[in-house]
């Protein structure tokens, strides 16, 4: 197959999932949209976490809310767990590499702080692990997903937030969690430092 058809048809299968994500995700994001800013407006902070592609994910999350999205206004309390390589390979050494996201949360999570949970699977131990320790420090959880939800979809509790996507191709579910942490870092913007047309 040529190159380009090899592209477009890529291009075209992101459209459609992301498509067929926009009617099933849109009410879920906005219900994630408004609790973080909640959370924000009240001197909470977010945690994020996730492995591989998901940890850039969570990374990226936090950049856009410690310095900007696309409007100047004050740096928002985030932390991604993704980060501290000597608080990771510590812990997997000491203990786990199931425990390299729970014991920071434990450390770091207060009540009325949020985690974001990114897994495309759904069956990563380490950020299903994270999830508990989360509701044990009483934190609400906005859970990043594919497929079938996965082990996490079992593990949250019932006024977390669920972003499932619509899709089995990991890519594809990498491609609609991108948008939906863009589309959350918009609603956060949009309501504390004013609305806009996008």
């Amino acid at each position: 197959m040529e190159a380009t058809n090899i592209v477009n048809k890529l291009f075209e299968a992101s459209i459609a999932v992301k498509r067929d994500a926009s009617a099933k995700l849109s009410g879920p994001i906005a219900h994630a949209g408004a609790a973080m800013s909640q959370c924000l407006q009240n001197d909470g902070k977010i945690l994020s976490c996730g492995n591989g592609g998901s940890a850039a994910d969570a990374q990226h999350f936090s950049s856009e809310l410690l310095n900007r999205f696309d409007r100047d206004r004050r740096g928002l309390a985030a932390i991604a767990l993704t980060t501290d390589s000597s608080t990771l390979t510590s812990v997997a050494n000491d203990y786990s590499y199931n425990d390299v996201f729970a014991k920071q949360v434990a450390a770091l999570g207060r009540p009325g702080d949020m985690l974001l949970a990114i897994s495309t699977s759904g069956n990563s131990a380490n950020v299903n692990q994270a999830v508990a320790t989360a509701h044990e420090r009483q934190m609400k959880v906005v859970a990043l997903s594919g497929r079938d939800g996965g082990e996490m979809a079992a593990c949250l509790a019932s006024d977390d937030i669920e972003i499932r996507v619509p899709a089995e191709i990991t890519a594809r579910i990498q491609e609609v969690h991108l948008l939906s942490i863009h589309c959350l870092c918009e609603l956060i913007d949009q309501q504390l430092i004013g609305p806009r047309e996008v």
